[in-house]
């Protein structure tokens, strides 16, 4: 089980921060909340949260310029919350830094799991106990040993392919936009070539989903980027 975080939610909008505080509080976590931008900066300079929930229309300034100053005072997990559906957005929240973009309105459960997951890898991260070994229902992904098993067998992947399911699997449950996925595996001088992502990804799902027209466990997020669902 997850211990408790300290959480600050950044929203002007009272109905939803009465509805966060109260889904959050639920769930045993300490909340802090900001209905500007410049009410944020400063809280979380003092309080130092664990997680950051944050809404993009903010009233003195765009949430999407507050991911870099955030990310750069801490490692705390950053979710953007928003009704802004534009998947260029997305990408922009998530390149900035962004660990995760989840669109209102939103489902609370869904939304507790998200801050679950981001904690649970967070606080490994932080104790130098990242992962060696990623599960994702049948997957066994041995980032160790650079081995990938469906169920009892083994699966031979190419290097590419690898590279691909490697980056997903140290950041399970999260989004990575294409341009993350890009750079990280075929360098920056290709970040824009979405086309050489989406033919490794079909070869994945075709070796590693059980029904590869129905993926369950390398999901897309609509023109934004992939997550492997756990």
């Amino acid at each position: 089980m997850v211990p408790p975080a300290k959480i600050l939610i950044i929203e002007d909008d009272a109905h939803i921060r009465r509805l966060l505080q109260a889904t959050l509080q639920r769930a045993g976590h300490q909340v802090i909340e900001a209905d500007s931008a410049r009410q944020a900066m400063a809280l979380f300079d003092i309080e130092r949260p664990d997680v950051v929930l944050l809404d993009l229309g903010l009233p003195d300034r765009d949430g999407l310029e507050l991911i870099e100053p955030l990310r750069l005072r801490s490692n705390a997990t950053l979710i953007v919350v928003s009704a802004r559906e534009n998947s260029a957005e997305k990408v922009t929240a998530l390149d900035l830094g962004a660990d995760d973009y989840v669109t209102k309105p939103f489902d609370t459960e869904e939304l507790l799991a998200r801050i679950r997951t981001a904690l649970r890898h967070q606080r490994a991260a932080a104790s130098g106990e990242e992962p060696t070994v990623v599960e994702a229902g049948a997957l066994r992904i041995d980032l160790a040993h650079r081995r990938v098993f469906r169920g009892a067998e083994e699966v031979h992947l190419t290097p590419k392919e690898y590279g691909v399911l490697a980056e997903l699997a140290r950041r399970p449950d999260r989004v990575l936009s294409h341009t993350q996925l890009l750079t990280s595996v075929w360098g920056p001088a290709q970040a824009d070539r979405v086309e050489y992502l989406r033919i490794v990804v079909r070869g994945l799902r075709q070796k590693l989903e059980e029904d590869p027209s129905q993926p369950k466990r390398i999901v897309n997020e609509l023109a934004v980027g992939y997550r492997l669902r756990t």
